[in-house]
């Protein structure tokens, strides 16, 4: 007689990502859900728009289209206020082309540093036609200089409110994942996923 052997089904989803930063912060999230997230490098279609939902939604669908798969994307913007919100959702490019220094020359004179970081994770299947979006914000300021080497993008030269000083560069992923606005969001994601 053959043991029978139970197989749980553990609930998964990919996340369309190149960016092993992100995924990572995902995979620490989702653990504390109990299902598991798998790295999808796909080329998936960023569209130009002013509003990031949009650009999630967009790319969720086509990954979706293209890997047959569950997928999430993610997709973020840090919005200056002394600025007039940028760079906002064309935070990539910016940061690719001016980075972390050029941000700083621009905030050079300014005295008002409020900024807040914005999440959008968008959700997919095959199968469904409209994407569901998350969303997560932080609050902060842009600091004077660079600090910390942790992180990515503009970490080291934004601080969150009660983060006790430190900027999102100068924390372990764990801490940052208690500040973060894509943690919320992810957070928001998975407690939806789970049920």
């Amino acid at each position: 007689m053959t043991p029978k052997t139970s197989f749980t089904k553990k609930k998964v989803v990919f996340f369309v990502t190149g960016n092993v930063h992100k995924f990572n912060e995902a995979r620490q999230v989702f653990a504390e859900y109990d299902f598991a997230t798998a790295m999808l490098n796909l080329d998936a279609i960023e569209i130009q728009d002013d509003e990031l939902e949009n650009i999630a939604k967009a790319s969720v669908i086509d990954a979706a289209k293209k890997s047959r798969l569950l997928v999430i994307v993610e997709d973020a913007g840090l919005f200056i206020e002394a600025l007039n919100g940028f760079p906002g959702p064309y935070s990539s490019y910016v940061y690719r082309t001016l980075g972390t220094r050029g941000i700083l020359k621009l905030m050079d004179k300014e005295s008002q540093r409020e900024a807040y970081f914005l999440s959008v994770v968008a959700f997919s299947s095959p199968k469904r036609l409209r994407p569901i979006c998350f969303q997560g914000k932080v609050e902060g300021t842009i600091t004077h200089k660079e600090r910390g080497k942790k992180g990515f993008g503009f970490d080291p030269i934004f601080e969150p409110l009660g983060a006790n000083e430190k900027t999102f560069a100068e924390m372990e992923a764990e801490q940052k994942n208690e500040y973060s606005h894509r943690a919320q969001a992810l957070r928001k994601f998975a407690s939806w996923y789970s049920k």
